[in-house]
């Protein structure tokens, strides 16, 4: 009798509703429970964690109620619901990736990166997931059977507005509750868990969606006075160069080598007594190189883009989304390009075996002055020669050779590395490595591409010495980002020595580490630097070594030689670390023992506090340059802003010879310093890509590594 009760029910439209939103709602606290880490505790923030999926669902689903007719009334529910089932996947896959939640800047900055991403998506994809899809299959099979039949009555006018405001009410409710256990939830920026945590992922959506508006309509407003307090807070915070470190690299080569998700514990790492990167390790031990062991990646959700960004132009990326793709193309940029090329006549290329459209790379490096960018299109990138993100390491740097040798020098060239990328994938041929042995297949591996990379480097390094190169070059080379999430840590920390069941959020935060190495041939005062900096400090100091100084431009980091350098390090979500302490939200850990510190004195929680306000500022003020665009009424004396109307990434062989030949005896490429001869002879490879290709390479010795 109740059955027969429920199913004459379900055969209404408000008992469609009722079944959708029941749906909707089990799957959701699913997900909370399975796959997102909202740090829930306590019986209150559980019956929170219960009721906020309720009044956004009812909200949105309600709207098919206004609608009279029938079957246009069920269409609009069903794709509602697909629609917000749909966002709740996609929120789940991003969320083991990065340990965050899709904004709206990266929802509509999706087409920027959706070039390759589909493999690594799958990749993320776990067997809980069918849950999130099969009541769709299962509601559209009982529509279809018309096991649940269409209701032809039409919901009253009144009823459905009495819905609407039920749900508005239900939604202010979830808002108060929230408030209470975590004040000015809304007005102050705490992390995105809390407001999924609190208010859900839609109501999430929503607000992130309102924040964006509301940050594009101060776009608009802007005005030239709002750089106010940007210039102060950068001349206050100008490091001024260690004397016997500025200019030490005057007029050389500036090679720039980007590790793709590469991690500092990487170095000097032996998996199974075996070196994962021998030269690398080599590289960062030599007298030659400057290596930084406490250099932290600080990137947000734009991951490689934000790298890149701080890299180029000091600033830091968005507290959501990418800054590339969603600013990167109408933003004026001060950038290492276009200081470097005014002040010293360096030519600039980049050297990335993707689409050009990937992070939106096409227009952004145009707006920060590269004269040349060689994506995929200059690359055989046949499937045999690439992976999800482009032709693999060892094949672009050898096929970037034949562009390199054409640059102007001094040039200031930038290697994107892609094999070393999550899913960590390889193929057989490649694998000189073995494999750890976790049952995350992502960890696994991690330390075969990272290998990989490792050898493609050394074969790079070997032909820049002996082409000529190396002498006249400084070498800078960085991890972008992390390359195990946080959602995997648990699963690496028994290779790292350490035991999962004590893992916490402080060991999460000093695996943001990643190598930062310059490369200083001729030099012997290199060596480990132990002071604590990221990459929003890499521009200030590479201008210093070249001689330029930094003090005219508006930049958030400083000089890592610097007496002056500061070195509290930011992270995007507000978190910081000191040589001394972690800080992760409200809790303080002690650096070196990983301690919680529950009783500071008074002047370590002044100087925390201190250090707080200046993290948050900091932020505050770039995210302000950025997303009003102030640096088109800012320019530095001395530079000329750059016109992306200049710049085009086509014929860009044809333009390099016409220069060298417009030049003729004043040419600088070494294609000229060579009798205008190639020295792509001069690279040895054992890429097995190219063995039994047109080009005949000399084989290295076989892999001491290589595993039968």
């Amino acid at each position: 009798m109740q059955l027969k009760k429920l199913k004459a029910f379900v055969n209404t439209r408000w008992g469609f509703l009722t079944l959708l939103t029941f749906l909707f709602w089990l799957k959701t606290i699913l997900a909370y429970l399975i796959d997102f880490h909202l740090g829930v505790s306590g019986i209150y923030q559980y019956f929170i964690l219960l009721l906020n999926p309720i009044a956004t669902t009812l909200l949105f689903f309600g709207i098919a109620q206004y609608i009279r007719k029938t079957l246009p009334a069920y269409i609009c529910m069903l794709l509602l619901y697909i629609a917000n089932s749909a966002l709740l996947l996609f929120s789940i896959i991003y969320y083991r990736e990065f340990t965050d939640f899709m904004t709206i800047n990266v929802i509509f900055g999706y087409s920027s990166v959706s070039t390759g991403l589909s493999g690594s998506s799958f990749a993320l994809l776990k067997p809980q997931d069918i849950l999130q899809v099969i009541d769709i299959v299962i509601v559209l099979g009982l529509l279809f059977t018309k096991k649940i039949k269409l209701d032809k009555r039409p919901i009253v006018r009144r009823q459905a507005v009495a819905l609407t405001s039920f749900a508005l009410f239900f939604l202010m409710l979830n808002i108060t509750l929230g408030e209470i256990d975590r004040p000015q939830l809304l007005t102050r920026t705490f992390d995105r868990n809390y407001l999924v945590k609190y208010l859900g992922i839609d109501t999430f959506t929503i607000y992130d969606g309102l924040k964006t508006a509301k940050n594009n309509q101060a776009r608009n407003r802007a005005e030239s006075s709002d750089l106010n307090k940007i210039i102060d807070f950068t001349k206050q915070h100008y490091a001024q160069p260690d004397d016997k470190m500025f200019g030490i690299a005057k007029n050389k080569n500036i090679i720039i080598i980007h590790l793709e998700s590469f991690q500092q514990f990487l170095i000097n790492y032996k998996l199974d007594g075996k070196e994962v990167t021998p030269f690398l390790n080599s590289l960062y031990n030599s007298n030659q190189t400057f290596s930084f062991a406490n250099f932290f990646n600080q990137v947000g959700q734009g991951k490689t883009s934000d790298a890149e960004n701080m890299l180029e132009t000091s600033t830091y990326g968005l507290p959501q989304g990418s800054l590339f793709s969603a600013l990167g193309t109408d933003n004026t940029f001060e950038g290492a390009p276009a200081i470097l090329n005014q002040n010293l006549g360096y030519t600039s290329a980049v050297f990335h075996g993707n689409n050009g459209s990937f992070w939106n790379r096409d227009n952004v490096y145009k707006n920060l002055g590269y004269q040349y960018f060689f994506d995929s299109s200059y690359f055989d990138s046949n499937a045999n020669n690439s992976t999800e993100y482009g032709i693999k390491d060892k094949l672009l740097f050898h096929d970037s050779i034949k562009y390199l040798e054409h640059l102007q020098q001094p040039f200031y060239a930038k290697f994107i590395t892609v094999t070393n990328h999550f899913p960590y994938v390889l193929d057989e041929q490649n694998t000189t490595f073995k494999a750890a042995n976790t049952d995350d297949n992502s960890i696994n591996n991690y330390f075969v591409t990272a290998h990989y990379l490792d050898q493609a480097i050394q074969q790079f390094f070997d032909y820049l010495k002996k082409s000529g190169l190396y002498d006249n070059s400084v070498i800078v080379l960085y991890g972008d980002h992390y390359g195990i999430s946080n959602t995997r840590n648990l699963k690496l920390a028994p290779l790292l020595g350490k035991s999962s069941s004590t893992w916490s959020d402080y060991d999460n935060a000093q695996l943001q580490r990643v190598p930062f190495m310059i490369h200083i041939p001729g030099q012997t005062n290199g060596g480990i630097q132990e002071q604590y900096g990221g990459e929003i400090d890499v521009l200030p100091t590479l201008l210093h070594l070249v001689g330029i100084d930094s003090r005219n431009y508006l930049q958030f980091g400083t000089d890592l030689f610097s007496k002056d350098h500061d070195q509290v390090v930011a992270f995007r979500n507000e978190n910081f670390i000191t040589p001394k302490y972690t800080v992760i939200g409200s809790t303080i850990y002690e650096n070196g023992t990983g301690n919680v510190v529950t009783h500071p004195s008074k002047k370590v929680q002044e100087q925390l506090e201190a250090d707080r306000q200046k993290v948050s500022t900091e932020l505050a003020l770039s995210d302000s340059l950025n997303n009003k665009n102030l640096l088109r009424f800012y320019v530095p004396q001395g530079f000329v802003p750059v016109d992306p109307k200049k710049y085009t990434y086509k014929d860009a062989v044809q333009k390099m010879t016409t220069i060298e030949q417009q030049l003729g005896d004043k040419s600088t490429s070494l294609w000229s310093k060579n009798n205008d001869q190639t020295t792509t002879n001069l690279y040895v490879t054992d890429a097995p890509e190219l063995t039994n290709g047109s080009d005949k390479q000399t084989q290295l010795p076989e892999d001491s590594n290589k595993q039968d």
